[in-house]
């Protein structure tokens, strides 16, 4: 069981929360960062460790505990501000993200942080790795539910296809795979560099159950997420977001995909989350 199980409503001022220490963790960092990539996510991964996830910090080597995978690996930052707040590790290792000898690197290491499952940033391999341990669960007869986020750049991996193939083959309906869809990576829109869509017809035609939710509205969220059940197929939900969600001056602008919050943007952008 989540050891949270927040309402909408908490939910809610958690991502803003969240989203105030993702500026903040950006701002502060000597090697830049990724936040637009990060922010988008926030609504997807607070949902998941405040009220889904059957996981928690004093249950790190549980075999039965849900897992979740960073796939698009750049995102880490919002992921780390998750992990803090939900209590994985200090909060004061967040002014440490991407310095010297941190514990938080630019990329999910899970020998380096609590909590983290999988070391993924070069895109493709997340997915994967979520379908063999759903595959290993399923045979073990385990409880868990293993879920994995990826970005829309990502899914121009090859890699991703074939494990859908696996996924769907061996009946994994205990695999949730959300896509954080921001219609944006590195250098521009996802349609003008390598379009994906019709999205939802490519993962039906792997087998995939297919779900769609609005990414940035938690109850959109929370309902879509809770209604997967056991079916057969393995899931997919497509969350439809922006990058940059939540500051406006970020929002949809591709090039905050590798840009962070300098002088008066730090300030802006606090004043529009409402920061005390």
């Amino acid at each position: 069981m989540n050891p949270f199980l927040l309402s909408v409503e908490e939910l809610e001022k958690k991502a803003r929360a969240v989203r105030r220490r993702i500026i903040h963790l950006n701002a502060n960092s000597p090697a830049g960062g990724h936040t637009g990539a990060d922010l988008s996510q926030v609504e997807l991964v607070t949902a998941l460790y405040f009220r889904l996830l059957n996981c928690s910090p004093d249950r790190l080597n549980d075999p039965e505990r849900d897992m979740y995978i960073q796939s698009k690996g750049h995102a880490v930052g919002g992921y780390y501000c998750v992990l803090a707040e939900a209590g994985y590790f200090p909060e004061s290792w967040l002014e440490t993200y991407q310095h010297n000898d941190s514990k938080l690197p630019g990329h999910p290491v899970r020998q380096k942080t609590p909590g983290v499952e999988l070391n993924t940033g070069a895109l493709g391999h997340g997915l994967p790795v979520a379908v063999g341990l759903a595959l290993a669960a399923k045979r073990d007869n385990n409880p868990r539910k293993i879920y994995a986020i990826t970005g829309d750049g990502e899914l121009a991996e090859g890699s991703n296809w074939e494990a859908a193939l696996v996924a769907a083959h061996y009946k994994l309906d205990n695999l949730i795979i959300i896509n954080d869809k921001n219609k944006l990576q590195l250098a521009g829109p996802t349609a003008e560099i390598m379009s994906t869509d019709p999205l939802d017809q490519k993962w039906r035609a792997f087998g995939m159950e297919v779900t769609e939710c609005q990414g940035n509205d938690m109850a959109s969220v929370v309902s879509t997420l809770e209604s997967l059940k056991p079916n057969g197929k393995p899931h997919v939900v497509i969350a439809n977001t922006e990058k940059g969600a939540g500051i406006s001056f970020i929002q949809g602008r591709p090039e905050w995909h590798h840009r962070v919050p300098k002088g008066e943007e730090v300030g802006l952008a606090l004043e529009e989350l409402n920061d005390e």
